[in-house]
């Protein structure tokens, strides 16, 4: 079993960075693809990123991909998703999750077992 918190959102201008952190608990993190997704309300959550076991392997929504980053450190147990040139409309609720399974089954949140409880991110125009 896996805890996940993330940390890092807040109230950010157009144009500005973030890196968002999803730190777990256990030793057996490197064992679980993690996934990032984003809620806006009254829409469901939405793939964003994803990250294989040891990193190597990355995927993005399409529309995205150009200015976020997925990455992850097993030796402390954290994944991260920077965000670039943000904009407004990239306001939502940002979630991680883990899952047992490999990426190709990531983009799919039904298929993640252990979620975070979100940090909100909010971008100003």
């Amino acid at each position: 079993q896996v805890q996940l918190v993330e940390s890092g959102g807040g109230l950010v201008q157009a144009g500005g960075s973030l890196r968002l952190s999803c730190a777990a608990s256990g030793r057996t993190f490197s064992t679980y693809t993690v996934g990032w997704f984003r809620q806006t309300p009254g829409r469901e959550r939405g793939f964003v990123a994803a990250i294989s076991r040891n990193g190597a392997h990355t995927d993005y929504r399409e529309d995205l991909k150009d200015r976020y980053t997925i990455s992850r450190d097993n030796s402390q147990n954290i994944v991260y998703l920077q965000i670039y040139n943000l904009k407004p409309e990239d306001t939502a609720n940002f979630y991680c999750a883990a899952t047992l399974r490999d990426t190709s089954q990531a983009l799919d949140s039904a298929r993640y077992e252990y979620w975070g409880q979100g940090t909100q991110v909010t971008v100003s125009s």
